[in-house]
C-alpha cells in the first residue's frame, strides 16, 4: 500500500470522485505550463534547483535574503556548483514566499538538526511546511527531502500543510518523500550520478514524482514501497556509516594504547576482499553525526533503547576531546609547558574541500585545548569565515601570520593542505630547540618523513 496509515486515514467520503489533481502534472512541468519550486537553497536545495532549471522552470525560495542576493549576483557561497553556473542558471531566486504560488511541484530541502540534548529539531521542516502551506494551491505535489525519522512526513508535515492551506491531502494536493543524497564537497557523487529513492502516498503520485526526478537523475530512481520506507532508508544510511566510523575510532584508541599505527593496521587488513574501507576521524556535519539520533529518538518513543547506535554516537562525540588529550600528552613528552603552549589548527570545516562549518567537530578540539589554558589559532581559507564567527565566535588567522607555535594540528584534509611541504610546516613552529609536536588527524602526511625529521608525530 503506497500511502501512510496515520494522518492520511481514513479516506474521506467520495474520495475517488472528489480528486482534483489531474495526473498530468509531469507533462505540464515539462511543457512549461507549470513551475517546480525548491524550498531551502543550501548545500542540498541549491544544486537540485540548478539541475532542474536546465530542464524546466524553477522558483528557488529561501528565507535568507542575503543568500538570495548572493545567488542573484552570481555568487555560489556553498561552492557546490560554482559562480559561473549560478550566473547562468535560469532559477528564479526569491525570498518572497508568495512566489511559491507560481509552482505546482514543490521540493522541500531544509536542514533537520538536533537539539543540545540530541533530540530532533523539526522546527526548520515545520517552518517550511507552514510557509509552503500558506502558499499551496490545488493540484500540487509536495516532496520532502529533509532527513527525518519514519512518520514525520505524514504525521507532522501533512497536518501543517492542511491547516495552513485549508486544503485536504489526497484530495487537493498530494505528498511524497525523496531523501537527499548529495555529498557536500564531493564532485564525483552528485545528484545526477546517485540513484534517487522516491516514494509517494499512492501509485499515481509515485509515478509523477519518479518521472519528474528522472529528468535530472541520470543514475535513475528507486521506487520505495511507501513514504515511511523511504524515510527509514535515508536515516539508516548515515547511521550505518556512523557505526562503522565509531568502530574505527575505537580501534584507533586501542591501537594507540598498544603503540601500533592504526593506518598501518587498516592497510594490512584492507588486502582482504571483503574488508570495509572505513577510516577513523571526527564525525561532524548535518548527516552522519545527526541522523542516528533521529532513529534512536523514534525507537525510544516505541519503548526500545538503542544498544549499538548510541554506543557508536558516544565514541564519535568524544573524539575531539580524545585528540586534544593526546596533543597535551605529546606537549608534555616534548617538555613544552602546557598552560602557555601555542597551537595552530589547520582547517575548521566539518569535511574537506567544503566551506561549511556547521556542526564541525574541530570546535570540540578547540574548546578542550582552551580548558588546558592552551592558546589555539585557527586558519582555514576554505571555510565560511562569517559563519564561523557567528556560530562559534572564532576569527580565522591567515596561515602566513601563524608563527612561533609549539604544536600544529592538521585537522581537515583540504587539497591545499595535502600539498604542504615539510618546510611549510617547519615555518609555523617556534625555533626553541624542542621537538615539534604534530597531530595529523587524517593521516595525509608521510609519517616516516616527519618522525625521521624529529617531529613528535601523532595520528588517529
Amino acid at each position: 500500500m503506497m500511502r501512510g496509515d496515520s494522518a492520511l486515514q481514513p479516506k474521506p467520503a467520495g474520495y475517488e470522485r472528489s480528486m482534483v489533481i489531474k495526473m498530468s502534472l509531469y507533462e505540464d512541468i515539462v511543457n512549461g505550463k507549470e513551475k517546480l519550486s525548491l524550498v531551502g537553497l543550501g548545500y542540498v536545495g541549491m544544486p537540485i534547483a540548478v539541475a532542474f532549471a536546465r530542464k524546466v522552470r524553477v522558483v528557488g525560495f529561501d528565507l535568507n535574503a542575503a543568500k538570495i542576493d548572493l545567488y542573484r549576483s552570481g555568487v555560489d557561497p556553498t561552492n557546490e556548483v560554482g559562480d559561473d553556473v549560478i550566473k547562468n542558471t535560469s532559477v528564479e531566486f526569491t525570498a518572497d514566499p508568495s512566489r511559491l504560488k507560481e509552482a505546482k511541484f514543490h521540493i522541500v530541502a531544509v536542514p533537520t538538526p538536533v537539539n543540545d540534548d540530541h533530540t530532533p529539531d523539526l522546527s526548520p521542516v515545520e517552518g517550511a511546511s507552514r510557509i509552503l502551506g500558506q502558499n499551496l494551491t490545488r493540484g500540487s505535489i509536495v516532496v520532502f527531502e529533509s532527513t527525518v525519522y519514519p512518520g514525520v512526513t505524514e504525521d507532522v508535515c501533512v497536518p501543517i500543510l492542511e491547516k495552513e492551506s485549508g486544503l485536504k491531502c489526497g484530495v487537493d494536493f498530494k505528498i511524497g518523500y525523496s531523501p537527499e543524497r548529495i555529498n557536500p564537497g564531493d564532485k564525483v557523487h552528485r545528484l545526477e550520478t546517485i540513484t534517487k529513492i522516491v516514494s509517494g502516498m499512492d501509485a499515481e503520485t509515485l509515478d509523477e514524482i519518479a518521472q519528474v526526478y528522472e529528468l535530472v537523475v541520470a543514475a535513475g530512481v528507486y521506487r520505495a514501497e511507501s513514504i515511511k520506507v523511504a524515510e527509514a532508508a535515508k536515516v539508516i544510511e548515515n547511521s550505518q556509516r556512523d557505526i562503522n566510523i565509531a568502530f574505527m575510532n575505537e580501534l584507533s584508541i586501542i591501537f594507540n594504547k598498544m603503540g601500533i599505527d592504526t593506518k598501518a593496521v587498516l592497510a594490512a587488513a584492507g588486502t582482504k576482499w571483503n574488508f570495509l574501507n572505513f577510516q577513523p576521524g571526527l564525525v561532524g556535519g548535518h548527516c552522519i553525526g545527526v541522523d542516528p539520533y533521529y532513529l534512536t529518538y523514534k525507537a525510544e518513543q516505541l519503548g526500545y533503547h538503542s544498544q549499538i547506535i548510541l554506543s557508536g554516537r558516544r565514541i564519535n562525540d568524544d573524539m575531539g576531546k580524545y585528540v586534544a588529550e593526546n596533543l597535551v600528552k605529546n606537549l608534555i613528552k616534548a617538555d613544552i609547558p602546557v598552560k602557555s603552549a601555542k597551537v595552530a589548527i589547520l582547517g575548521f570545516t566539518f569535511k574537506e574541500n567544503c566551506p561549511d562549518t556547521r556542526n564541525t567537530k574541530i570546535i570540540d578540539i578547540y574548546k578542550e585545548l582552551k580548558e588546558y589554558g592552551i592558546t589555539a589559532q585557527v586558519t582555514d581559507d576554505n571555510a565560511d569565515a562569517q559563519e564561523a564567527q557567528r556560530l562559534y565566535g572564532i576569527t580565522f588567522v591567515p596561515m602566513k601570520d601563524i608563527r612561533e607555535c609549539d604544536a600544529v594540528i592538521l585537522a581537515v584534509a583540504h587539497e591545499a593542505y595535502r600539498s604542504l611541504r615539510r618546510e611549510d610546516l617547519d615555518a609555523l613552529y617556534a625555533d626553541n630547540g624542542r621537538r615539534k609536536v604534530l597531530t595529523d588527524l587524517k593521516g595525509i602526511l608521510d609519517k616516516e618523513e616527519y618522525t625521521d625529521a624529529g617531529y613528535l608525530y601523532w595520528r588517529l
